[in-house]
């Protein structure tokens, strides 16, 4: 393997970006990547949530599966490591996509329509879904992938010079990487930058309280409503998820919550109708929940992408249980990727794919036919 330093070329990183490890990187690649880490030390920073143990053992406190990991071995996600019985994180600042995204894509479809959110992503994740659809980066080690050295400085300097009034830490998995995410939020913060975090939602109190203090909004994945769908596609735990969007709804988070539908599995009427009152009487009718087309990919490359009929049926199903805000994705051109206003049923904000075609709303975010209140961070 060539170390991290080495040159990308021109047709290498066309087979990145077509992976769909980044659509485009940042300009100057070959410059940042030249400062990329070559001895293994760039990106070494100590966890902020582990304690010690005996033997030079740790145990991790980031995320519920609370690794136990002898010295010299790393944590489920690949990216810790134990040295010495002092636990350290291999990615701080070392980020393997980079890109420029409409904030849409997250999807975040009530914060800050329109915008363009500057989003980053290093190696690894806590959970491993079998439809993983960016398994490229998260499934993998920091080794086996080309990255960046881009401390938080440089994140937030990037972020506006593209124009971008969000940083999104997203594509794998920003648990896994939670000391970059949180440094690069405070500094954001300093500088009117904020931050989005796209999770699996696997993360213990603590650390998501801290992190909750420092960012703007969080979209959480809720792979399904089942523990079965968890524990055999997922190799993770449905209870810790709902506990963290109950904490995000406690704590007053703006909260978005996508669903990929894979046929078969967590598209059943009944599932989607408890996962719908669950959302209603937890956190709030006014959550968007976003049912999204699965396509093909990692292990379940059998596995035929959703019909459109069943995501539109997830859709009434969620809206007659009460959700006022439902959304249909990976459907681009479809009706119900716009918003409508719950009280008058007009749209407020029109999509196609990621384009925004219409926004009707005042800039304290009314519909400006009748004037109900959206709820959502606009401004």
């Amino acid at each position: 393997m060539e170390p991290a330093g080495a040159r990308i070329t021109r047709r290498q990183l066309g087979q990145l970006a077509k992976a769909g490890l980044c659509a485009s990187l940042v300009a100057k690649v070959g410059a940042l990547a030249s400062h990329a880490r070559a001895n293994g030390e760039e990106g070494l920073a100590e966890v902020m949530f582990y304690k010690r143990l005996d033997d030079s053992r740790v145990e991790c406190l980031v995320c519920p599966r609370k690794c136990r990991v002898a010295d010299q071995e790393r944590g489920f996600c690949g990216n810790k490591e134990n040295r010495g019985g002092r636990y350290f994180t291999l990615v701080h600042s070392r980020p393997c996509a980079v890109n420029v995204d409409p904030i849409e894509k997250k999807p975040f479809f009530h914060v800050l329509p329109g915008t363009k959110s500057f989003s980053i992503a290093t190696a690894g994740c806590n959970i491993e879904c079998q439809f993983c659809q960016n398994w490229q980066i998260a499934q993998v080690r920091p080794e086996q992938v080309r990255s960046l050295f881009m401390p938080p400085e440089e994140v937030v300097r990037r972020a506006k010079e593209t124009g971008c009034p969000t940083i999104s830490y997203t594509y794998s998995e920003p648990v896994s990487f939670y000391e970059y995410m949180l440094d690069t939020a405070v500094e954001g913060n300093k500088r009117g930058v904020r931050s989005l975090v796209v999770t699996n939602g696997y993360i213990n109190e603590e650390p998501l309280k801290k992190l909750c203090e420092n960012v703007a909004a969080i979209k959480v994945d809720l792979k399904a409503f089942n523990e079965r769908f968890y524990k055999e596609l997922c190799r993770g735990e449905l209870k810790p998820v709902l506990d963290t969007l109950k904490c995000l709804g406690k704590w007053s988070v703006w909260t978005e919550i996508v669903m990929l539908i894979l046929p078969g599995h967590n598209d059943g009427e009944q599932e989607i109708r408890q996962m719908a009152r669950w959302i209603k009487e937890e956190l709030s009718p006014d959550v968007p929940v976003h049912f999204t087309r699965f396509r093909p990919a990692y292990k379940m490359q059998d596995l035929p992408p959703t019909p459109i009929a069943t995501l539109e049926r997830c859709y009434e199903a969620a809206k007659e249980e009460g959700l006022r805000y439902v959304y249909i994705g990976n459907v681009p051109g479809h009706k119900a990727e716009s918003t409508q206003c719950p009280r008058c049923g007009k749209t407020v904000i029109g999509r196609m794919g990621f384009a925004i075609t219409q926004k009707s709303l005042s800039p304290d975010g009314r519909c400006s036919f009748c004037g109900e209140m959206i709820p959502g961070i606009w401004a």
